[in-house]
């Protein structure tokens, strides 16, 4: 019974000596409740082991894994929102600006990058959801369509990977008109037969569903990931039906005609690598070539 109940009274544990587990050193996987260390996590790319459920990353995770040895020139990096509205909810537009960059260390809801991916090179626009929901405001607009002008200019293929909970509210009509700004963009990229490739990720709703993220040559999308214009609940409350069993899933969309295909993360530098390999942007014709280009291009 010594087991269990303490013979010795007055034993006290210095605190010093105390020890206890750090926070941050294991993951419990939502689905299948699969306990695994945070490295081991990290290791899979942060998609269960067991359950292949993906969990949400950020930006600057897809940009380690995708561009080689996690090196790539970052665009645009200090662009910021303005309050064209005067816009105020529970707080000022600016404010709540400023203190989601505080809490993120992000300056918007997206970053964009270039670099060699697999040894090819590649334009990638990642969206952060821990950014007001991933919300599609101006700066968002802006720098996508920034990079999609510097994938045309050089030539090189553009990769989109959206999370997002939709436009963003406090730049109303500002935010809406990212649609078509990115979507007008997208289209010159077509007609410069520049590749795009559109990877929908957890969750991709609203008018970013609507725009950029519907528009790929290939659009794909991460197992499970949530992909619809409105959401589930929604939609149910408006036509006073149930909806179908895993409506609005990846699986759900792709069994539907939407999406090309569904790739496991891990999978994903590879895929992408082989895919864009068929898809080289056709090669320049020679009256589109500056002197320097046509210099190099004799050497």
């Amino acid at each position: 019974m010594a087991w269990f109940k303490r013979v010795e009274k007055g034993i006290v544990t210095p605190t010093e000596q105390k020890k206890e587990t750090p926070d941050g050193l294991w993951y419990k996987c939502p689905e299948c409740k699969t306990v695994v260390t945070m490295a081991e996590h990290k290791r899979l790319l942060y998609v269960c082991g067991n359950c292949n459920y993906h969990d949400r990353i950020d930006a600057a995770d897809y940009f380690e894994f995708l561009f080689d040895q996690g090196e790539y020139t970052e665009l645009d990096a200090n662009l910021t929102s303005a309050d064209p509205l005067h816009f105020v909810d529970t707080k000022e537009y600016p404010k709540r600006v400023a203190a989601t960059e505080r809490n993120t260390g992000l300056k918007d809801a997206v970053r964009t990058a270039h670099g060699l991916s697999a040894g090819q090179p590649l334009v990638v626009a990642a969206m952060d959801f821990k950014f007001i929901g991933g919300s599609m405001g101006s700066v968002v607009g802006e720098k996508i369509a920034r990079a999609i002008d510097f994938a045309r200019q050089n030539r090189t293929p553009f990769l989109m990977i959206s999370k997002s909970g939709g436009a963003r509210m406090m730049e109303a009509g500002y935010s809406l008109m990212q649609m078509a700004k990115t979507s007008a963009k997208l289209a010159l990229l077509a007609e410069a037969g520049v590749p795009y490739v559109s990877l929908l990720t957890d969750p991709t709703t609203g008018g970013v569903t609507a725009s950029f993220a519907m528009l790929g040559d290939f659009n794909i999308a991460e197992p499970g990931a949530l992909i619809g214009f409105a959401g589930p609940r929604v939609i149910k409350e408006t036509i006073g039906k149930d909806l179908p069993k895993g409506f609005q899933s990846a699986e759900f969309v792709l069994e539907h005609g939407f999406l090309d295909f569904i790739v496991d993360r891990r999978e994903m530098k590879q895929r992408l690598a082989d895919l864009l390999g068929m898809l080289r942007p056709a090669p320049v014709a020679a009256a589109e070539l500056s002197d320097a280009q046509r210099t190099a291009t004799k050497a």
